[in-house]
């Protein structure tokens, strides 16, 4: 019997590839043969998703501090995930942050590298931003951007959120108070005007613009696509037909809610799953309350069966032990 473990990370507990291992370490203990596909849906794990980071470059930290920022590439094709280099965790978090003053220079620097580099298509992950800027540091560190012609830019994300919101809805969890929270918004709606003019892209009616404080809005600006981050990372990876080649997939992320079936890997991997007719389970770290009917697939949650303070500080074990003792149930 074959099975696939493609989970998402665990947020604060496990990694996409940490999860994978140890959902095949149960696996493999059940008598299954495994193959691996960490996943990602444009956040923190996108470099995973496609066999991680090869390369490392200095660039432009979100506060102006250097930070070396690590990201792929493999023949022609670059993979970066802008929380690398402009991230709130590079930045040392939300007390630490400036949220005015934060800047998407470090991630339009690695854009820019990977290009020199020979990269003729490049897909960016949003995700974990610090920024709140449009998008202007990058376009800024990218420039002329006449370079950027015959190289195609793919820009992975798991919001729709629209440029001129980008403040209000992330500014927040950015350390933004109301009232600079106003500042940002008016200073994107003036941006949205600037890039119509000079780019002849209205970004402010783009689903997905405002992602990363409108980063996705500014990459727009200069030509990139902008995807569900899922479908995007499934077609590069091919999940579908990995899954094709199997009798189960097991998905999972650290905390399961309605939410994870709408855009989210857990709810991608089991529309893709259902589509191949191959059934599917998630193994979490804690489920929320059901929708009615409850879940649409099964799930193993750890916080239930272990306590929520072990479903933390012991994940790894607790995932290769649940997946195990389920398999071998089965």
């Amino acid at each position: 019997m074959r099975l696939l473990a493609c989970p998402d990370k665990f947020r604060g507990t496990l990694s996409a590839a940490d999860a994978c291992a140890a959902i095949a370490a149960g696996a493999a203990a059940a008598g299954w043969a495994v193959s691996s596909q960490p996943m990602a849906d444009g956040g923190e794990g996108t470099l995973d998703a496609f066999g991680g980071p090869n390369r490392t470059t200095r660039v432009t930290g979100p506060l102006g501090e250097p930070v070396d920022a690590r990201w792929r590439l493999r023949a022609d094709h670059a993979v970066i995930e802008m929380a690398e280099a402009s991230g709130l965790v590079v930045a040392g978090g939300r007390d630490a942050n400036d949220p005015m003053e934060a800047s998407t220079a470090g991630t339009g620097e690695l854009i820019a590298a990977a290009a020199d580099a020979g990269a003729r298509h490049i897909v960016v992950g949003l995700g974990g931003s610090a920024t709140s800027d449009g998008g202007l540091g990058a376009l800024k560190a990218m420039a002329p951007l006449p370079r950027f012609r015959g190289v195609e830019i793919e820009v992975a994300s798991d919001v729709t959120t629209l440029f001129v919101d980008a403040a209000r809805v992330f500014g927040p969890q950015k350390g933004a108070t109301p009232a600079q929270i106003s500042l940002l918004t008016r200073r994107l709606e003036r941006l949205a005007e600037v890039y119509e003019q000079e780019h002849g892209v209205a970004v402010g009616a783009l689903p997905r613009s405002g992602a990363a404080g409108g980063l996705g809005g500014g990459l727009a600006a200069a030509g990139a696509i902008l995807r569900d981050g899922f479908e995007l990372i499934a077609e590069e990876v091919d999940l579908y037909g990995q899954i094709e080649q199997v009798d189960l997939v097991v998905t999972g992320e650290g905390a399961l809610d309605p939410t994870s079936f709408a855009g989210k890997v857990v709810g991608g991997v089991r529309h893709l799953a259902e589509a191949a007719g191959v059934p599917v389970v998630a193994v979490v770290g804690t489920a929320g309350e059901p929708p009615d009917g409850g879940w649409p697939i099964d799930v193993i949650d750890l916080a239930a069966l272990y306590g929520e303070e072990r479903a933390m500080s012991e994940a790894g074990s607790l995932v290769t032990e649940a997946v195990s003792d389920w398999l071998s149930r089965r």
